[in-house]
């Protein structure tokens, strides 16, 4: 073991809530400070240690300041680090929370820092409607129409990215059939392994306040479910204009919040600290903004070659689910589209289940990923993971970890 390798030692994160769910009413900031707090909390670490936050943060109309909130200053004061810690908050949407941590990654590498934390945040059920142009129109008497962010969500300029989605998988012959298949094998994945206390690692259990009743503590995804069939799947309909993607192939508007602490390993022994998981190699790529479905295939192959090592060496994949198309792409693209590979693949991906059970608050998942596979490597005394998740306009991040 080199002395310079990252290492994670300390990796958590809230119950990701469905839209409009339990977390529906934490002010953003608030959610955001919970792990970044607990992950320090965990491994007895004094806030003066971090020498830097990097958070992933997409949507600030969510936020009280809405125009330039620093929403990862914000969120480490409320999490009580020292006001002398400086933060970056980062947009890439749902690339946002990997992309943090590989920046950190970057900074110590660098000897600019030692200590890092990364992750980052969402509230999709915080998300306000939009009223445009009134400020100089001259507004006096007559509707206004309001606009609503989450609605055929993706980006004006561009189809939605659940229409380029649909186009890609259909370009890869995937079926309506297999992505639901893949959606329910998801929660299946995802309900197993919860009742294997498989999440307990990650998951901070969560206090609900009711007015009415006794506090409701919430210790598992919301977006799961456990009644999920093919034969329900199957009855949904398309979304906007979609052929076959349904909103039970697809994640949901999550909210929830991630935190990864990391450092050189030689700083962790100094610390005292037991690493979970070395950070092999990181990278971030970007493709045709229409392509989406291919990006993590493409960032797999990618740093893969950084790390200079095969796929067959891998024991572990998670590639996110933001539509159940996207793995089943990316997969194609690893394997040159050879079936029989294609289906050894599969195997061994989203074994826990991914963004469609477990749920997708965007610019938290990144980091979701790297901490669920790093303890998935633990469970199995040790072995090498690649993660990789797709975001805004077709950009994606990969990670390798080894434990």
């Amino acid at each position: 073991m080199d002395k310079n390798d990252i290492v994670m030692v300390s990796a958590v994160r809230t119950p990701f809530g469905r839209y409009g769910g339990s977390l529906k009413d934490f002010d953003y900031f608030d959610l955001g400070a919970i792990p970044m707090r607990e992950v320090l909390k965990r491994v007895n670490l004094e806030p003066k240690v971090v020498d830097e936050v990097f958070w992933g943060v997409g949507d600030t109309s969510v936020c009280k300041d809405v125009y330039t909130p620093v929403a990862a200053r914000q969120t480490l004061l409320k999490a009580g680090l020292p006001a002398e810690t400086p933060s970056v908050s980062l947009d890439k949407a749902c690339v946002s929370a990997m992309s943090a941590v590989k920046l950190g990654v970057m900074a110590i590498k660098l000897r600019e820092i030692e200590v890092a934390i990364g992750g980052g945040a969402t509230s999709f059920s915080q998300e306000p409607l939009i009223v445009r142009g009134l400020r100089f129109s001259g507004f006096r008497i007559g509707d206004v129409k309001m606009e609503d962010p989450l609605f055929q969500l993706g980006y004006k300029d561009y189809n939605p990215v659940s229409v380029d989605t649909d186009n890609v998988a259909a370009e890869y012959g995937i079926s309506r059939e297999e992505q639901d298949e893949w959606a329910l094998r998801s929660h299946q994945n995802y309900g197993k392994a919860w009742k294997e206390g498989k999440f307990k690692n990650e998951i901070i259990p969560l206090e609900i306040p009711h007015k009415s009743k006794e506090p409701l503590v919430l210790d598992i995804d919301e977006q799961y479910r456990e009644d999920a069939t093919l034969e329900k799947l199957s009855k949904l309909k398309p979304i906007y204009g979609c052929k076959a993607v349904t909103a039970g192939n697809a994640p949901g508007l999550n909210d929830g919040a991630t935190a990864i602490l990391f450092m050189r390993r030689e700083k962790a022994e100094e610390l005292h600290l037991e690493p979970i998981g070395t950070i092999v190699a990181m990278t971030s790529i970007a493709i045709h903004p229409n392509r989406m479905p291919e990006g993590p295939g493409i960032a797999i192959q990618k740093v893969l070659d950084l790390a200079k090592m095969k796929l067959d060496q891998i024991d572990v994949i998670e590639i996110n689910e933001a539509f159940a198309a996207v793995p089943l792409v990316s997969i194609e693209v690893l394997c040159h589209r050879d079936k029989a590979l294609a289906k050894a693949i599969q195997k061994k991906t989203n074994i826990n289940g991914s963004a469609i059970a477990v749920g997708h608050p965007n610019t938290a998942s990144g980091a979701r990923i790297m901490m669920t596979l790093a303890y998935e490597l633990r469970r199995r005394g040790g072995g090498y993971a690649v993660g990789a998740i797709c975001g805004g306009l077709a950009q994606a991040d990969a990670c390798m970890i080894k434990v």
